[in-house]
């Protein structure tokens, strides 16, 4: 099944503030939701994500999402030695073999979200934002406006 396989590139709809210290020092903020530490992206260039994921005024393309998985999941796991995470295509409309957590409904499914999620494996854990740095992504990733052009 190729549902696990990582895209080839992924895409981050955010301030370029915060993109520019993502794209220069690898750092990323994981929001808690629904018992995981998550962190989303798209699959895909699309200007209209500029408008539904608010606020946004720039994407950060990562071409070589392999690379940055690994280099994710080792950091998260350097700061959370007790989490497990795991990373996956969100299901839009029935229930993601992934659970809840990587399930949205069909209205959403414009996003194509692929996600990286972490659970504690401690009862009563405390889910709080946490940002992690995994190192410049610079080498293979860029930051485009919402009127750029795929290359």
């Amino acid at each position: 099944m190729n549902d696990y396989q990582r895209p080839p590139t992924l895409h981050r709809y955010a301030l370029r503030t915060e993109l520019e210290n993502s794209l220069r020092n690898g750092q990323f903020r994981l929001e808690p939701n629904g018992g995981f530490l998550n962190l989303s992206f798209s699959t895909v260039w699309d200007k209209r994500l500029f408008e539904i994921i608010t606020p946004s005024d720039a994407c950060l393309v990562i071409h070589n999402s392999e690379e940055f998985g690994e280099r994710l999941h080792r950091a998260v796991q350097r700061m959370l030695p007790n989490w497990a995470g795991i990373d996956g295509a969100i299901s839009y409309g029935s229930r993601s073999p992934l659970g809840a957590a990587f399930t949205r409904s069909a209205g959403q499914s414009r996003e194509k979200e692929w996600q990286f999620a972490w659970r504690s494996m401690s009862p009563g854990a405390s889910l709080n934002p946490v940002v992690v740095s995994i190192g410049s992504i610079e080498s293979f990733a860029e930051l485009r406006d919402p009127e750029s052009h795929l290359a």
